[in-house]
């Protein structure tokens, strides 16, 4: 089963470059970020001749995410649990029915600047409700994995110019230590369980040509609990599509898993 990761930036932007990268990539499965719709205005058509069954949560012109499967989805949670009053679209999970039940977390992790303030505190309680949220889920034994935008750099070797990111809010120490309590529950890092070293990145600016000069950052993640470890055989990053007409600022990012 193949799963990947994709913050599109907006889906009108992406209406021919999305469909056009599910034909020739052909994940099982895409868990989409951004898509800055509201449900009843997603798409869903172009997606759904393609073979897959769609489910979102949007959020009209900010945020939204998305789920792209060849397989059935069932028991579909909107919202990340832990505040009722949070009405940001970010956090989207269901069962992907295949051979085997697998629970597919989709998420677009606050970015948290400028930080100091509101919006880090924000990012920080986010990740703590993520926490507990992968906490719960692994308590029930259920194969999971949680992928997405999660706006951290986790160490410098996933930065072109980590100086330059020590103060902003994806690269701030107390970001990497809220991550790695995520990570620390029991959950592998996908790309660098089977890629070690630099020059891998998953979203590069639109300002200060950022692409052409490789100036990248990491900040796509798949982490996968140890049932979905045990079966991972391969990863990528489909970094020649930042180079075509009308890209967004990010890469898929993806997973082969034994069926």
């Amino acid at each position: 089963m193949k799963i990947a990761t994709f913050n599109i930036n907006g889906i009108k932007a992406r209406i021919d470059a999305l469909p056009q990268w599910l034909d020739e990539a052909a994940p099982d499965v895409a868990l989409l970020q951004e898509i800055k719709s509201v449900d009843e205005a997603f798409p869903r058509e172009i997606f759904q001749e393609r073979g897959y069954n769609v489910e979102t949560h949007g959020q009209k012109s900010f945020n939204g995410v998305a789920i792209l499967s060849k397989y059935p989805l069932e028991d579909v949670i909107r919202g990340l649990p832990g505040d009722a009053e949070d009405e940001q679209a970010r956090w989207i999970e269901a069962t992907v029915v295949g051979q085997k039940a697998l629970r597919i977390c989709g998420l677009y992790l606050p970015n948290g600047n400028p930080c100091p303030g509101p919006k880090y505190e924000y990012k920080l309680a986010w990740m703590a409700r993520m926490q507990a949220r992968v906490a719960e889920l692994l308590a029930e034994e259920t194969p999971v994995l949680f992928a997405g935008d999660y706006n951290i750099i986790p160490q410098d070797e996933d930065a072109a110019r980590p100086d330059a990111w020590r103060e902003d809010a994806l690269a701030r120490q107390t970001s990497r230590e809220a991550f790695r309590k995520i990570v620390n529950l029991g959950l592998t890092d996908a790309f660098r369980a089977r890629v070690q070293g630099g020059d891998n990145y998953s979203f590069w600016d639109y300002q200060a040509g950022a692409w052409n000069r490789n100036d990248g950052i990491r900040i796509d993640h798949i982490l996968l609990c140890p049932y979905a470890a045990d079966l991972l055989q391969d990863v990528g990053i489909d970094r020649e599509i930042r180079a075509r007409e009308k890209p967004s600022d990010h890469v898929p990012v993806w997973v082969e898993l034994a069926a």
